[in-house]
């Protein structure tokens, strides 16, 4: 029996994934699951750029806003719960769709996470008091000095990736870097990467343009609804976390929609770093039709 094959669309927000995504799931005839981290939630929709109801309806999607922002969750839970749902999936289909472009949860369903020590409480609750006493730069040094390596490379600017690393650092009193890159775990599926590409000029307006439609679609609105709960991790995002200044009247609504596109367009550039690590992917244009798609799939 030919082993089955798990077809990832990657590319930077905005490129035009969830399109072909949907073009190649109905030749194929198949189903998609998503490994956008900022879809998950059912409180965000419209910053998310979740598809729309008609595409919900022609393709099922899984892992679209199917847990709250109150709760926790991990790559490591989602990394237990996709393989799970491949494994239902590719009993009926040969081909199976992952989309999305957060590059560290298709890492983890195509190989697997690194293994990590178990994390104290008392751990956990000392970087917490840490962080809220010392503040971000507070963490950024103390990683800086437990572990330059892996500060060298992640988004400082992330206090969750910083607080996480610290912990595997403070627990087992070794760089939390000394964990990462072990053996890929074995998969019962084969994994073929698509990234998408498009001249940075274009993709930037297409990110500016996208922005100002978020926006006439309500995207202040909803924002605002949910600016009670600004502290809770899922909202520290792209296209939230710059409009509640705004609503605190520490920033005009102009200001925040111009953060939003900057915000977004050094995402795009920070993905598109991530993605170019693949070297077997195929790449292809934006614009690439799913005729070709295929083919070049064979």
């Amino acid at each position: 029996m030919s082993l089955k094959t798990l077809i990832y669309i990657a590319g930077p927000t905005g490129i035009g994934k969830t399109k072909l995504s949907i073009e190649l799931a109905t030749v194929l005839n198949t189903e998609i699951i998503s490994c956008d981290s900022r879809q998950f939630y059912k409180e965000m929709n419209i910053g998310t750029a979740v598809p729309n109801k008609e595409q919900l309806e022609q393709i099922p999607h899984h892992f679209i806003q199917h847990i709250s922002i109150n709760n926790l969750y991990t790559v490591g839970d989602y990394e237990k719960d996709a393989v799970m749902k491949l494994k239902e999936l590719f009993y009926e289909n040969d081909n199976i769709i992952m989309v999305g472009g957060s590059g560290m949860y298709a890492d983890a369903v195509m190989f697997g996470i690194d293994d990590f020590p178990e994390i104290p409480q008392e751990t956990r609750s000392q970087i917490k008091i840490f962080y809220q006493t010392h503040g971000l730069k507070g963490i950024q040094d103390l990683l800086l000095k437990k572990d330059p390596k892996y500060y060298s490379r992640v988004d400082i600017k992330n206090p969750a990736r910083l607080i996480r690393a610290l912990e595997v650092c403070i627990a087992s009193d070794q760089p939390y870097s000394s964990f990462l890159g072990k053996e890929r775990k074995p998969r019962n599926f084969i994994s073929k990467i698509i990234v998408l590409s498009s001249p940075r000029n274009i993709l930037y307006e297409k990110i500016n343009q996208r922005v100002d439609i978020m926006i006439s679609n309500g995207l202040e609105d909803e924002a605002r609804l949910l600016s009670k709960q600004k502290n809770l991790f899922p909202l520290k995002t792209v296209g939230y976390k710059e409009l509640f200044p705004y609503y605190e009247k520490s920033q005009t609504l102009e200001n925040a929609v111009n953060e939003i596109k900057k915000n977004s367009r050094r995402y795009a550039k920070r993905q598109i770093t991530w993605f170019n690590k693949y070297e077997n992917a195929i790449r292809l244009s934006a614009k690439t039709s799913v005729e070709d798609v295929l083919k070049l799939l064979k």
